[in-house]
């Protein structure tokens, strides 16, 4: 990688944190963030005591890799106690199209924005690598690299740093890109001119919270995640509780609803290109062609992609929750054929899905015989509850 002027000055000195900053600033932006600040690593303290509130509430549901270890995620420095700076970076992400509009397209898998394309963990911490070896090779220092896997509180600090704010529906927001960036961080021992700090411009809307289909959010800035569609149907290894199983509708793999809904997204939407792209396979996908997919066909589709890392079982929970909300019966054999499926949490899933979209007597004609041969009581628990 050759050098600037500037960074070849920078190298000689190693004391102009002012250019220095700018420098890093133009590296940013040419290896394709759209946004950086920088903030100390001791400024997130009040954000850390809301954390520890979310985890007695036990809001953060079977995800206990959040419970772990607390400590290290409230404060930079209890993940590394050399961080004297934090570098947040944005990338933006915002659809093209209105992501709600497939939402009405029944026969369809909703999947959320997020995960159309390649796995944005792999995409951004390539990026975060190079920036952080250029800084190293600029001025000598020690840096640590982080895209959402280790005890980050990424939205603290990017608020901290002046990126944007934590909105009532808990994710950042941004007067330039709306709801919709992705977050990496870079911890390092140099001491870096800090940004401002972003103030809360959400005011009276709360159009995020008014939209969502499982009222996830006991109170503004408060998530309860066992009630989100993106815990739901990513986090949790189960089946999907009784109680949201209509509200989730066709989406598959996360929700979009609260993003979607704030009305900062115009800004995003106004000549700024998003910098990720997805995949048209995965933009509106059929919910019978997902039906299909045996385990071999299910990572094909998805390599590279976030969806993956679910597997194919919870994938066809998902999918079959779709089909029995999709209100057309011509789907019910794919659930019907499903309910020989080796997964029981997918012959579970089968079974409600029938039970939306056949008549009474047709359903129980089935019942008679499958449930006699079903020997898994999770699943013989779904045919007496859809009885």
């Amino acid at each position: 990688m050759t050098t600037s002027n500037v960074d070849a000055s920078l190298n000689k000195s190693g004391t102009d944190m002012d250019r220095l900053r700018a420098a890093l600033e133009a590296q940013a932006r040419a290896l394709g963030f759209d946004c950086i600040g920088i903030t100390a690593s001791g400024t997130i303290e009040n954000a850390g005591k809301h954390f520890l509130e979310f985890i007695a509430s036990g809001g953060h549901g079977d995800m206990n890799w959040l419970a772990a270890q607390p400590e290290r995620r409230i404060d930079p420095r209890g993940l590394w106690q050399d961080v004297r700076s934090v570098i947040m970076l944005g990338v933006n992400y915002g659809p093209g199209q209105d992501p709600l509009a497939i939402l009405q397209q029944r026969t369809r898998a909703a999947i959320s924005v997020y995960a159309q394309g390649d796995d944005y963990h792999d995409l951004i911490k390539k990026r975060l690598k190079a920036l952080a070896r250029w800084l190293v090779a600029t001025v000598p220092s020690e840096v640590k690299v982080f895209v959402d896997t280790a005890a980050v509180m990424e939205k603290p600090l990017a608020q901290t740093a002046g990126l944007g704010w934590q909105g009532k529906h808990t994710n950042l927001v941004s007067r330039e890109f709306g709801s919709w960036l992705f977050l990496g961080a870079i911890y390092t021992t140099l001491e870096l001119p800090r940004d401002d700090a972003e103030i809360d411009h959400c005011g009276s809307c709360q159009a995020c919270l008014d939209i969502c289909p499982t009222a996830a959010f006991p109170a503004p800035y408060k998530l309860d995640a066992r009630r989100c569609i993106s815990y739901l149907t990513i986090e949790n290894k189960g089946p999907i509780p009784q109680e949201f199983r209509k509200a989730i509708g066709n989406r598959i793999y996360g929700c979009d609803d609260c993003l979607a809904a704030c009305p900062w997204n115009k800004f995003a939407q106004e000549g700024r290109e998003a910098k990720l792209a997805a995949r048209d396979e995965l933009r509106a996908p059929t919910l019978v062609e997902l039906a299909r997919l045996d385990d071999a066909a299910f990572r094909a589709l998805f390599t590279k992609s976030p969806l993956k890392r679910i597997g194919r079982d919870r994938f066809l929970r998902n999918v079959l929750i779709a089909i029995g909300n999709s209100g057309d019966a011509a789907l019910a054999e794919e659930a019907r054929r499903l309910l020989d499926d080796s997964s029981p949490l997918v012959r579970g899933a089968a079974v409600w899905a029938l039970a939306q979209l056949l008549s009474d007597e047709a359903f129980t004609a089935i019942k008679t015989n499958a449930i006699a041969d079903e020997r898994d009581e999770s699943v013989r628990e779904e045919w007496e509850l859809a009885s």
